[in-house]
C-alpha cells in the first residue's frame, strides 16, 4: 500500500495477476497516511466465500441486508467477464465528470446500461462493459477554484499552474473514488480491469495522436476568432456550456463580480454624427458600452433615406476618429432607424459583416471583463460600470436619445451564470464539413442506427451546420494542446508535435530551413476541449493509437447509450473522429434516454434543492441530512450563498420528510420502468418506494412457497420447472392459466430487450407478478395445498416454482441483489448454477406452448365473475366471507369452466359457498343482490347477513354527501363566465369529477331500491 501514483499503479497491475477466487478487500489508508484520499487494496490470501445463507428466512423484506455482500462475490468470481463466447456485446459507460457525486441522471444511465448487459450476459454472449472517468476540463476547474477559494482563500493564480493542477489532482482522487462506490452500490456489472480516465497517460497518447494527424491531414488550422467567453472562468467555453436566457422586458440578474444586479432587456438609443456635418444618425443598442469598439454604422443598400450617406464617415465621440458608413443586405430597414451599429470584435454577426467589408476588429473588453484602452478614460473599468459611464459622457455630448424596454437573448455561463462576452483569441479548429457528411451519410444508409428514430433529423440538422469545431480552452486543467510555435530568423510557425525536438524537424522539414536557425520552441499553453477527449473515449479505451489485442477483439462497440441533450456535442463527434481516425463505426447502434425532472416536471439542479443522490434513496436520509449536505455544499463553495438559501428553502418543500430507504433495486427497477425514450422523464420517490414494497411482495412470494414446500411430502421433488416444452394433462385449469401468463412475460421481455423497450418488460413483470401471480393464482390455490390430493399439491408446488423461478430470471437484470438472494435461497431439484448470473435467460421458444389465449379467456371470465361477488360485497359493506352465492351462465362452455372450478370462484370471491343455477330455474327471492357480468348473472343472497333498515339508514347518508358533491359542482360549472375564465385542464377536471359523482348516485340509488324491497 502506497501513497505515491506510480507505485499505486504498479500495486493495481499487480493484483489484476492474482486469482479470480481470491478475496479482495477495499480498506481505507488512516488520515496520517492517506494524503491522496485514495481507497487502496489488500491482497489478504483468503477465498472469498459466497454471502452466508445459513440464517433463518427474514421475514420481511429488507434491502439494506439483501444488498450486502453479493457485489464483491460477484467481482471476485469474475462473473462480470465472460471470455470465449461466440457471439460479443460490447458498450462503454458515458463517463460522469469528476466535479462531485453520481445523481439520479447517471444511476438512469446505469441502471438502463446494466439491464441491458446483464440481459445480453444471460444470452450468453461476451460482454465488456467498459467503466470510465471525464476529467470534466471547465465544470471542474470552476468548482475546484470556488472550493480552494471558500476553503483556503487561494486563487488559482496564487497558487501557479503547476500546484492548482495538482489540487485537481487530489480532487480527482476523492470525488473518483465516491463515483467508482456509487456504482458498485448500483450493482452495474462493469469490467473495472478496462477502467479509464481520460487524463490517463495512454489516452493523453491517444489525444496527442489524433491531434496530430487531424493536423498533418489539414483539418487542424489556427486562427484569431470570436469565441464564448467567461470572464468569470477566464476561459472560452464550448454552446453546450452557454444558457440563453429569453428575457421579455427590463430584468436584473446577479451577476458574479458585481455587489448589485445588472439590468437586462432595454434597448438604448445613441447618436452618431456625420463627418462635417450636423445630421445625425440614431443607433439602438442592448449593450451601449461596447459601442466604444464600433468600427462602422451600416445601412441597407435600397434604403432610400440614406443613401446620400453611402460611401460617408461619422465621427466617433470617444476615439475621436472616424468610422464609415457601408452598406450590406443584412440590415433590415423596417427595424428602429435602419441604422446598424458594427462592432466586429463583440458579436458574430458583426465580426462577419467585418470579414466582408475589411473592417477593423477593436477589442472592448479584456480576458477579466474589464474595459481595454482604446479609450484611456475608461480603461479598467468593469464592463457593466462602464455602462452607466457611457451613458452619463453621450448623454453630456448631447448624442444619448433615451432608453425603452426590449426582448432580448441573454448569454449566460452555465457554469457561473456570468454573462457571455465574444472576445477574439486565438483558437485552434477542427474542419468539420467533410466528416459531418460522412455521419449523416452513415445513418442515412442504416449502417449507424439511433433508437428512438425520431433523433434523425435532429442529427442531420445538426451536422448540416457547416460550422467548424474550436477545440482549445484556455484552462490549466486538461490535456494541453500538443502545438508548439517555433520562432527562427525567418518568421514564427505553429506546428502539431509530440516533444519540442519534434516541433523543430518538423518545422525545419517543412519550411526548409536549418534547425541552428532556430530561435525558440514553446508549447500553447491551452488546453483541449474536454469534448475532445472524449470523442476519442469509444476507441483509446482498448488501446488506440497503439494496435492492442483489446481494440482488435472488442471494438467497434456495439452499443452507445446515452442521453439526447448530447447527442451532437458528443456522440456525433465520436462518431466524425472515429471513421476518421480507425476508418470504423465506433458504435452500431446509439439510444438516447431522456432528461430527469422531479416530480412536479422540474429540471433537476443544485439551486431548486431538487437534485437527487441516488445513495439517499438507497440508504435512505433524513431531512437534516439533506440539508446539512446543502449547508456545506456553500460553505466549500460548491454552492454559492444565494443557490444555497433557495436550495435549503425548496428541499423543505421538495422533501418534508427526507427521503425513505428504497434500496439500489427498487430504484434500477424504477428507472427501468419509465419510457426512457422520451424526452423528459418526471421521477418521484415515492414510486422507487413503493417498488420497494413490489420486493417485499415477491420476498413474501418465496417464503410461501417454501413453507408450502415443506408441507408436503418429498417437497423437494417439486423444486424443478414443469416440462415447459410439452403440456401437461396432469396440470389443473388454474396451473395452465398461470403458465399461459409466464409464457407471455418470457416472449414479452425478449421481444423488448431487443428493441431497448425495457418500460414494456417491467410493466409486464408486474402484471404478471401482481395480478396474476399473487392476486389470483396464490389464491386459488391454498385451497389445493391446504386440502388437496397429494398429486394437485404437487402439480401446484410445481407450477408455483416454475414461476418464481423464471420470474426470478426475468426479474435478475433489474434487480439483481434480491434475485440473487432468492435464487440462492429457492431449494433446486436439479443442479443449479452458481450464481443466476450464469444461468441462460428463459427463451420464448421453450414457453410458447403453454400460450392459450382461449383458456385465458374462460378464466378471465371465472376472474369476473369473482370480482362481481366481491363487488356487491364492498357495495353492501360485508367484510366477512359467510355469505352464499349463486350463478346462471347463458354460454355452456364458460359454465363448464365455471362449475369445473368453483373452488377457485368462491376463494376469489371471498364467499362460503356457490351454486350453479340452470338457466331454466327462477331466479333467487328479492333477498339477493345481483349483477351481471358478460353471460353470467351473479346473485349474492343477503338474507340474515345485512339489517337492510340500517343499511338504508348509511346509504342514504352517503347519498346526500354526494349530491352537495354534486351540487357544488354543478353550481361552479354553471356560473357566468366559468368557461371564459377557466383554463381548459380545469374543466376537464371539473367535468371527470362531476360525472363520477353522477355515476355514484345512479349505483346508490339501484342499491337503496334493492334494498327497500327487501
Amino acid at each position: 500500500i502506497t501513497q505515491h501514483k506510480h507505485q499505486h499503479k504498479m500495486l493495481q497491475q499487480l493484483v489484476y495477476y492474482l486469482p479470480q477466487d481470491t478475496i479482495f478487500t477495499r480498506i481505507k489508508c488512516l488520515p496520517t497516511l492517506n494524503v491522496l484520499k485514495r481507497t487502496f487494496i489488500l491482497y489478504t490470501g483468503q477465498q472469498y466465500k459466497m454471502k452466508d445463507l445459513s440464517q433463518p428466512f427474514a421475514s420481511g423484506y429488507k434491502p439494506s441486508e439483501v444488498e450486502q455482500g453479493w457485489y464483491p462475490w460477484w467481482e471476485s468470481r469474475g462473473f462480470f467477464r465472460k471470455h470465449g463466447a461466440s457471439k460479443k456485446f460490447v458498450m462503454v459507460l458515458p463517463p460522469p465528470n469528476i466535479t462531485g457525486h453520481l445523481h439520479l441522471g447517471h444511476a438512469l444511465t446505469c441502471a438502463v446500461q446494466d439491464a441491458i448487459a446483464r440481459w445480453h450476459q444471460l444470452q450468453g454472449d461476451e460482454v465488456v462493459w467498459v467503466p470510465g472517468c471525464d476529467h470534466a476540463g471547465i465544470a471542474t476547474q470552476a468548482v475546484v477554484e470556488r472550493y480552494l477559494w471558500a476553503t483556503q482563500g487561494v486563487t488559482k493564480h496564487q497558487l501557479g499552474r503547476e500546484r492548482f493542477v495538482n489540487e485537481v489532482w487530489k480532487w480527482k482522487e476523492e470525488k473518483g473514488t465516491v463515483i467508482l462506490d456509487q456504482l458498485k452500490r448500483l450493482g452495474a456489472s462493469l469490467d473495472w480491469d478496462k477502467f479509464v480516465f481520460t487524463m490517463d497517460k495512454h489516452m493523453s497518447e491517444a489525444v496527442t495522436a489524433a491531434f496530430i494527424q487531424l493536423y498533418d491531414s489539414g483539418l487542424l488550422y489556427r486562427k484569431k476568432s470570436l469565441v464564448n467567453w467567461c470572464c468569470s472562468l477566464q476561459s472560452a467555453i464550448s454552446d453546450i456550456e452557454v444558457d440563453h436566457v429569453y428575457l421579455t422586458g427590463p430584468t436584473e440578474l446577479n451577476i458574479p463580480g458585481y455587489e448589485k444586479p445588472v439590468t437586462f432587456g432595454m434597448m438604448y438609443d445613441f447618436a452618431y454624427r456625420v463627418n462635417n456635418s450636423d445630421e445625425e444618425l440614431v443607433v439602438s443598442t442592448t449593450r451601449p458600452e461596447t459601442m466604444l469598439g464600433d468600427t462602422a454604422v451600416m445601412v441597407h443598400p435600397e434604403d432610400e433615406r440614406y443613401s446620400h450617406l453611402h460611401g460617408k464617415c461619422v465621427f466617433h465621440p470617444f476615439r475621436k476618429d472616424v468610422i464609415p458608413v457601408i452598406t450590406d443586405a443584412v440590415v433590415d430597414p423596417q427595424f428602429g432607424t435602419g441604422v446598424v451599429k458594427v462592432t466586429p470584435g463583440h458579436s458574430q454577426e458583426d465580426f462577419d459583416v467585418g470579414q466582408r467589408h475589411n473592417l477593423q476588429q477593436l477589442t472592448v473588453f479584456d480576458e477579466k471583463g474589464k474595459l481595454t484602452d482604446i479609450v484611456p478614460e475608461f480603461k479598467n473599468l468593469p464592463r457593466f460600470a462602464a455602462r452607466q459611464a457611457v451613458i452619463e459622457a453621450l448623454t453630456e455630448m448631447r448624442l444619448y436619445h433615451g432608453s425603452k424596454p426590449h426582448p432580448m437573448m441573454v448569454p449566460r455561463c452555465s457554469r457561473t451564470h456570468d454573462i457571455i462576452e465574444p472576445l477574439l483569441k486565438p483558437q485552434w479548429f477542427i474542419r468539420c464539413s467533410d466528416m459531418a457528411a460522412k455521419a449523416i451519410d452513415v445513418v442515412q444508409k442504416g449502417e449507424l442506427h439511433i433508437y428512438p428514430e425520431t433523433y434523425k433529423k435532429t442529427w442531420n440538422e445538426w451536422l448540416e451546420n457547416d460550422i467548424d469545431w474550436c477545440v482549445s480552452r484556455q484552462l490549466w486543467w486538461g490535456h494541453q494542446i500538443p502545438a508548439y510555435c517555433v520562432t527562427s530568423e525567418d518568421g514564427e510557425f505553429w506546428v502539431a508535435a509530440r516533444s519540442r525536438d519534434d516541433a523543430k524537424s518538423k518545422v525545419a522539414e517543412k519550411e526548409g530551413i536549418s534547425e541552428s536557425s532556430i530561435v525558440s520552441v514553446c508549447q500553447d499553453e491551452d488546453v483541449l476541449d474536454t469534448w475532445f477527449s472524449s470523442a476519442l473515449f469509444p476507441f483509446a479505451a482498448f488501446g488506440w493509437p497503439r494496435h492492442t489485442d483489446c481494440l482488435e477483439h472488442l471494438y467497434p462497440t456495439t452499443l452507445l447509450e446515452t442521453g439526447h441533450d448530447i447527442l451532437f456535442f458528443w456522440v456525433a463527434r465520436m462518431v466524425m473522429l472515429g471513421l476518421h481516425l480507425t476508418q470504423e463505426l465506433p458504435f452500431k447502434g446509439v439510444l438516447l434516454h431522456g432528461l430527469l425532472c422531479d416530480a412536479q416536471g422540474h429540471k433537476m439542479s443544485k439551486s431548486r434543492g431538487n437534485v437527487i443522490d441516488p445513495i439517499d434513496v438507497i440508504e435512505g436520509a433524513s431531512l437534516k441530512v439533506l440539508k446539512d449536505r446543502i449547508t456545506s455544499s456553500g460553505k466549500n463553495g460548491t454552492l454559492s450563498s444565494e443557490e444555497t438559501s433557495q436550495a435549503l428553502q425548496k428541499q423543505t418543500s421538495n422533501f418534508p420528510n427526507g427521503i425513505p430507504e428504497c434500496g439500489a433495486d427498487a430504484l434500477r427497477f424504477t428507472l427501468c420502468s419509465y419510457n426512457f425514450k422520451n424526452k423528459l422523464l418526471s421521477v418521484d420517490v415515492n414510486s422507487i418506494e413503493q417498488n420497494k414494497f413490489l420486493g417485499n411482495k415477491i420476498w413474501q412470494t418465496v417464503r410461501f412457497l417454501l413453507a408450502s414446500m415443506e408441507k408436503v411430502p418429498n417437497g423437494i421433488e417439486c423444486a424443478s420447472r414443469v416440462n415447459i416444452t410439452q403440456r401437461s394433462a396432469d396440470l389443473s385449469t388454474m396451473d395452465k392459466w398461470i403458465m399461459s401468463h409466464l409464457a407471455q412475460l418470457v416472449h414479452n421481455a425478449n421481444q423488448n430487450f431487443v428493441t431497448y423497450d425495457l418500460h414494456h418488460i417491467t410493466l409486464g413483470f408486474v402484471t404478471f407478478w401482481q395480478n396474476h401471480l399473487c392476486d389470483t393464482y396464490l389464491e386459488s390455490i391454498k385451497p389445493v395445498l391446504n386440502e388437496g390430493s397429494c398429486e394437485a399439491r404437487s402439480s401446484a408446488l410445481s407450477t408455483l416454482w416454475t414461476c418464481v423461478d423464471v420470474g426470478l430470471h426475468i426479474l435478475s437484470p433489474f434487480m439483481p441483489f434480491l434475485t440473487e438472494e432468492l435464487y440462492q435461497r429457492l431449494p433446486r431439484y436439479a443442479k443449479k448454477c452458481e450464481s443466476i448470473m450464469q444461468c441462460d435467460h428463459p427463451k420464448t421458444e421453450e414457453f410458447m406452448c403453454w400460450n392459450d389465449q382461449e383458456l385465458e379467456e374462460s378464466v378471465n371470465h371465472l376472474l369476473l365473475v369473482a370480482a362481481a361477488f366481491r363487488a356487491i360485497k364492498a357495495t353492501y359493506n360485508i367484510t366477512h366471507s359467510r355469505v352464499h352465492g349463486s350463478f346462471v351462465c347463458l354460454n355452456s362452455h364458460l359454465n363448464t369452466v365455471l362449475v369445473e372450478n368453483l373452488e377457485v370462484v368462491k376463494k376469489l370471491g371471498r364467499i362460503a359457498s356457490l351454486t350453479a343455477i340452470d338457466k331454466n330455474t327462477s331466479p333467487p327471492t328479492s333477498s339477493s343482490a345481483s349483477t351481471t357480468c358478460d353471460s353470467t348473472i351473479v346473485y349474492l343472497h343477503l338474507k340474515g347477513v345485512i339489517d337492510p333498515k340500517q343499511e338504508l339508514v348509511r346509504l342514504r347518508k352517503k347519498m346526500s354527501k354526494v349530491q352537495k358533491e354534486e351540487t357544488k359542482i354543478t353550481s361552479i360549472i354553471t356560473a357566468p363566465g366559468y368557461i371564459e375564465r377557466s383554463p381548459a385542464h380545469i374543466q376537464d377536471t371539473h367535468q371527470r369529477k362531476l360525472a363520477s359523482l353522477r355515476a355514484q348516485l345512479e349505483q346508490l340509488l339501484f342499491i337503496v331500491q334493492n334494498l327497500e324491497k327487501m
